[in-house]
């Protein structure tokens, strides 16, 4: 599945009309709409820019003006389509990065950058990360994805899968910690330093779930402050994440080379979508109000999953939510036409928001400071060690477990991955949106164990 591609001409089922004379309207101007930049045609894109650079220009930009003055929403819309897509389709013209996620990279670390040197008008940025943070959309695209992708899986074969991806992770983690630990101690950092601020921070489960539970961890342990530890443990988080997405776009790429080694999005031999997940095409039996429908479910099941967040405040939403879905799609409990309204809803989120979402993430969630700060040379080799470990264990014993060693190993990618946020772009540049669900068990639940269990190992030890 190739959520977004950028640059990608008509949609599928959208047949080109026929030339009925020589005259250049409107035949001439339809094929100039057909050029996409993402899902955007070109004039549109063009013309989404001008006037955005003009509501700039005299100061009425209807975004980021403070809490006093409503955002107006479709202005957020606009500047996250045209900046997601523009810096996608920058990073798929890129020769040979495109072939390992240069697409997503852009589009999460171009505005990431924009932001910290004030490239970016304030008004867009403050505008973005208002809008980012006080609608947290992230997770409507997450309930659209995991709803609509377990929705379409084949029944028999959703609780295998579920039961053997911890096989991979368990030893994929394992391995990352002793080859990572290893390699920083090789490199001087020594042995507290390498495992407790290099190689657990990157498999916590992102910044949220992750960096911040074990930074407060480490300083009510070590009695320091939790703004010290925060800002030690949340480089290798980031600079974790880009490489786990430049790997996974490898992976993606060798997998055309070597199509027995992946399933294309699929986790193991035999399983099959009950709706095809290559097909752009939209089924004629759905309506939209299955669509609808299935959009109510997905969001239904989310707050179930925060409700329960709230009142135990232990499991997160997104995977109560997650374990939710596959209970519905086990017994059955929606009927087949709101199944395809939920693969159409995971469809549009997967082209159409992907690209925009990411956007979002750079400008108001990824500090670029923090990235560079990890450029430190051993800091650097033992994060890429660490996380390429990850990977390759989980590549080596898929076999074992009778799953795809390419697809196995980007699930298990996602566990050294940036949260939520690491999850899009890592399936994103690997073109595997539907595995969102597996990823979300190795972000949420691996990095749960990976905290508890640090901590507690921490505790025992001062």
């Amino acid at each position: 599945m190739e959520p977004a591609a950028p640059g990608a001409l008509a949609a599928a089922g959208q047949a080109e009309p026929q030339s009925q004379g020589p005259g250049w309207w409107p035949h001439g101007w339809w094929k100039l709409m057909e050029i996409r930049v993402g899902v955007l045609p070109l004039p549109v894109i063009l013309l989404l820019g001008a006037l955005l650079a003009a509501f700039i220009g005299l100061g009425k930009l209807p975004l980021g003006r403070g809490t006093k003055t409503p955002d107006d929403v479709c202005t957020a819309i606009a500047i996250l389509a045209v900046g997601g897509f523009a810096c996608g389709e920058l990073g798929r013209r890129m020769p040979g990065l495109r072939h390992i996620g240069a697409a997503a990279i852009c589009a999460t670390f171009i505005p990431s950058c924009l932001a910290y040197y004030h490239l970016l008008p304030a008004t867009v940025e403050r505008g973005v990360t208002d809008f980012t943070n006080q609608t947290n959309f992230l997770y409507l695209f997450i309930a659209a994805i995991i709803v609509g992708s377990i929705l379409g899986m084949d029944r028999t074969v959703l609780i295998k899968g579920f039961l053997k991806i911890f096989v991979p992770l368990f030893a994929g983690s394992v391995a990352a910690m002793i080859v990572g630990t290893a390699v920083g101690v090789a490199l001087g950092l020594g042995v507290r330093h390498a495992l407790f601020y290099v190689v657990i921070p990157i498999m916590a489960g992102g910044v949220g779930e992750g960096a911040i539970p074990l930074s407060v961890g480490y300083a009510a342990i070590l009695h320091t402050r939790s703004g010290d530890e925060f800002a030690s443990v949340l480089p290798p988080v980031m600079f974790g994440s880009l490489t786990a997405i430049v790997l996974s776009g490898a992976l993606n790429f060798a997998g055309k080379r070597f199509p027995h080694l992946t399933g294309e999005g699929r986790l193991q031999p035999g399983e099959h979508d009950d709706l095809d997940p290559q097909s752009e095409a939209v089924p004629a039996q759905v309506d939209v109000g299955s669509m609808a429908a299935a959009g109510a479910v997905a969001i239904a099941l989310y707050l179930t999953g925060v409700l329960c967040f709230t009142l135990s405040d232990r499991l997160p939403a997104p995977v109560v939510m997650l374990f939710l879905a596959v209970v519905v799609k086990l017994t059955m409990a929606v009927p087949p036409r709101i199944q395809q309204g939920a693969h159409v809803m995971y469809r549009f989120f997967a082209v159409a928001v992907t690209y925009p979402l990411l956007f979002a993430i750079g400008t108001a969630m990824t500090p670029w400071d923090k990235l560079i700060a990890a450029l430190h040379p051993a800091n650097l080799v033992t994060i890429v060690a660490t996380v390429t470990t990850l990977m390759a264990t989980g590549y080596a014993v898929a076999r074992a477990v009778n799953l795809y060693p390419i697809d196995t190993a980007i699930v298990n990618a996602c566990h050294s991955g940036q949260g939520g946020t690491g999850d899009v772009a890592i399936l994103t540049a690997a073109n595997r949106m539907q595995l969102m669900p597996f990823a979300q068990i190795a972000t949420r639940i691996g990095g749960a164990i990976t905290v508890t269990l640090t901590l507690f190992a921490l505790a025992h030890r001062t």
